[in-house]
């Protein structure tokens, strides 16, 4: 059985696997090692483009796409059918997490107000104190999936107040549903994103969202871009009213000159919660103990259903 992956790294991570496996490195969709008809088991580089699904008609004999990736919003509706597409579910749980804490914590401390008065040489004690604090905070985390259980788990040591909400309510662990929202935002100091981006959730932080977030509160983005309407986000940031800390834009990469560069209530990192010297390990563990799975016929896991 022929399988692709991504890094050369991987084969050396990927675990002891059945002599039938056969690996090749595919980094992208212009160097292709070999004839893809022949590939059963593929694993695209992280942020797969369309340009990277494009070539999918060329894998006739294709059966699992395996992602290194905890979204699968480029590869929904693109995947052949007989296709078995699965995520990285778990793989960016930690990281993903840790960010949000630093962001979290760095934007309610105004860290990067502090990092500009470094670069002015000017000691801005009176100019930003008293900071607003995380310990004690209400927190909604908006995505009740592996990765906001994990970011959950790291804030408790902060004494935070958790409220959950999902796609569909889940009242016996706590979730609230999508549309309750509106009832919910304007008593959360600190709102997380971490749902995937589906056709349901695009647009979902629009002006309406984000005028029901009571003064002072901070909106962090770790989902996808989309999920904010950023000419929305833009405007009410411009205000002063609440503050940013995002991971994800829209558009991506942020060109320069765009206003969300210029915000100083806005916290922005290049899309990197996920960029961490262990991924890849946690990555290719996963990747081979699935095409262990598949090849003794096995069910996988993290199949992607429906954009989830």
């Amino acid at each position: 059985m022929k399988v692709w992956i991504a890094h050369e790294e991987g084969r050396e991570l990927l675990g002891e696997l059945p002599d039938r496996i056969e690996i090749e490195v595919c980094p992208d969709a212009e160097h292709l090692p070999s004839d893809p008809a022949d590939v059963r088991f593929w694993v695209p580089p992280f942020l797969a483009t369309a340009q990277v699904t494009d070539i999918l008609p060329k894998f006739t004999g294709l059966r699992v796409i395996q992602l290194l990736s905890a979204g699968a919003d480029v590869w929904i509706g693109r995947v052949p059918p007989g296709v078995l597409l699965c995520d990285a579910r778990g793989v960016h749980d930690a990281p993903v997490a840790e960010w949000v804490i630093g962001a979290v914590v760095g934007a309610l401390r105004q860290f990067p107000a502090f990092v500009r008065a470094q670069e002015r040489e000017e000691w801005a004690y009176s100019s930003f104190t008293p900071t607003a604090e995380l310990t004690g905070a209400r927190v909604m985390i908006v995505g009740a999936g592996s990765i906001g259980h994990a970011i959950e788990r790291h804030m408790a040591p902060f004494g935070v107040t958790v409220t959950r909400v999902a796609r569909m309510a889940r009242p016996a662990e706590g979730v609230h549903a999508v549309e309750e929202l509106p009832d919910l935002l304007p008593y959360a100091d600190v709102v997380v994103l971490v749902v995937p981006l589906t056709e349901q959730t695009r647009g979902l932080v629009d002006a309406r969202f984000l005028a029901a977030m009571p003064d002072g509160a901070l909106l962090v983005n770790a989902a996808r871009g989309p999920v904010v309407d950023t000419e929305a986000l833009v405007a009410e940031l411009a205000t002063g009213r609440i503050s940013a800390a995002l991971d994800v834009t829209e558009p991506e990469p942020l060109p320069a000159g765009h206003p969300l560069w210029r915000l100083p209530n806005l916290f922005l990192t290049p899309h990197i919660a996920g960029s961490v010297r262990g991924l890849l390990p946690r990555a290719y563990r996963l990747v081979g103990d699935q095409a262990r799975r598949f090849v003794a016929g096995e069910p996988l896991i993290n199949q992607v259903v429906g954009g989830y």
